[in-house]
């Protein structure tokens, strides 16, 4: 059992991943930001802004056996209508954040001696999709970010990355706000459903777990068969 990091624990896939590591006998150290939730004994919360030009990380233990990094965002709409502020709102969020995040956290991840970073990516990196160049820009670079990083900390820390088609969390909620919405969304996966935060958190506490330890630097497609397969 270990300490583990997600930022962005209060809804949607961090949340479900803090839950499932808490059930596990972990304990877990939460971050909100626009959702606030109070701390129970094995799930302590804390306010973050990624964005903050200068976080207070005093409240990391000494030793870390995981971080999950969970903020985004779904910002679709033609390209033709975005600034190039746009897209760096978006890098600053999921990128930028991520960094600042596993900087502070690695004395405490290398403490560990075995630990795992788990980054998020989305289906529309590998699939070119009609007005995700926004978020597939910044979920790009995230992955770049997996396959560099992962090599740079082996052996003694994992670095991996998921990348899900829709899922129905609050961040997708108006894809998903009718049932002709959802039901059209599932049609479009070979699996014939959108996917749920607790399909995603299963792969995640995975690859944090010993039974992933000789997994690194991966993109793993949690999507359905969407990136994969032609129906």
């Amino acid at each position: 059992m270990g300490n583990y990091l997600v930022i962005g624990a209060s809804s949607g896939i961090g949340n479900a991943i803090a839950n499932q590591l808490v059930k596990e006998g972990n304990q877990v150290i939460g971050t909100y930001h626009a959702h606030p939730f109070d701390s129970t004994q094995n799930f302590n919360a804390h306010l973050l802004n990624v964005l903050d030009e200068t976080i207070d990380f005093s409240f990391l233990p000494e030793t870390l056996q995981g971080v999950v990094y969970c903020p985004g965002s779904i910002n679709l709409k033609p390209f033709a209508r975005m600034q190039a502020s746009d897209f760096t709102q978006d890098f600053n969020l999921q990128v930028g954040g991520a960094i600042k995040v596993i900087q502070a956290a690695m004395p405490a991840l290398k403490n560990s001696g075995n630990a795992s970073i788990i980054l998020f990516s989305t289906i529309a990196v590998q699939l070119g999709l009609n007005f995700h160049t926004q978020v597939a820009a910044s979920k790009g670079a995230i992955e770049g970010l997996t396959k560099a990083l992962s090599a740079e900390l082996a052996p003694t820390i994992r670095v991996n990355c998921i990348a899900p088609s829709l899922t129905n969390t609050p961040l997708a909620a108006s894809l998903l706000n009718t049932e002709q919405k959802v039901e059209a969304n599932a049609q479009r996966h070979p699996l014939k459903r959108v996917g749920t935060p607790a399909d995603i958190s299963q792969m995640a506490c995975f690859l944090l777990s010993d039974k992933a330890s000789w997994i690194t630097g991966q993109i793993l497609h949690v999507d359905g068969g969407m990136s994969t397969i032609k129906m």
